[in-house]
């Protein structure tokens, strides 16, 4: 998903406020969808607010609590799992690349469930064995490997996962074929 932007016209005239022009962009902002503060910073910076500016009102929001690294931080964690199957090293790259503290970070992803981000990496697995029947057991397993890889999954977990799904499968096959024999 891009991210969206709002319109340009974000009241900067000669004579304008500073501070009013910066609550008015991170309103827009956060109007949109959740942010980190470091992407709001970021944003401020590149529509040259002045740094004291930003980081009173940035304050401020943080007090009144319309900037939460931490809230940002699981709802990007739970979507992310529940939209991409995402394993928590490729979360906290993402996280990293927003802006979140690493401490925040090291919080947030302390509370995915081991089993759960298993149990993410099997229903992947089942979901892509679908399109490659017909494979064989080496090739599909170095796919669905390099899959979950990219997804941020560990080799250890990667190839349990795989193997599991692909015994599974297998005797899903072998179950199917008997039944059709049986005729």
């Amino acid at each position: 998903m891009r991210d969206e932007e709002p319109p340009e016209d974000d009241g900067w005239t000669e004579d304008a406020d500073p501070e009013s022009v910066a609550r008015k962009i991170l309103l827009d902002q956060l109007s949109l969808k959740a942010r980190s503060r470091k992407e709001l910073e970021d944003r401020l910076a590149r529509r040259n607010v002045p740094d004291d500016v930003t980081t009173r009102l940035l304050d401020r929001f943080e007090e009144v609590g319309l900037v939460d690294d931490e809230a940002f931080a699981r709802a990007w964690v739970e979507g992310r799992q529940r939209s991409r199957g995402l394993a928590t090293k490729a979360l906290a790259a993402e996280l990293r690349r927003k802006g979140v503290p690493d401490e925040t970070t090291k919080t947030v992803l302390a509370e995915v469930d081991p089993e759960h981000e298993e149990e993410t990496a099997a229903v992947l697995v089942r979901k892509k064995l679908r399109s490659m029947r017909g494979l064989e057991a080496p090739v599909a397993t170095r796919r669905l490997v390099g899959m979950l890889a990219r997804k941020g999954y560990s080799p250890g977990v990667a190839y349990a996962v795989v193997r599991r799904e692909l015994g599974a499968a297998a005797e899903s096959v072998e179950a199917g074929a008997e039944w059709a024999g049986d005729d």
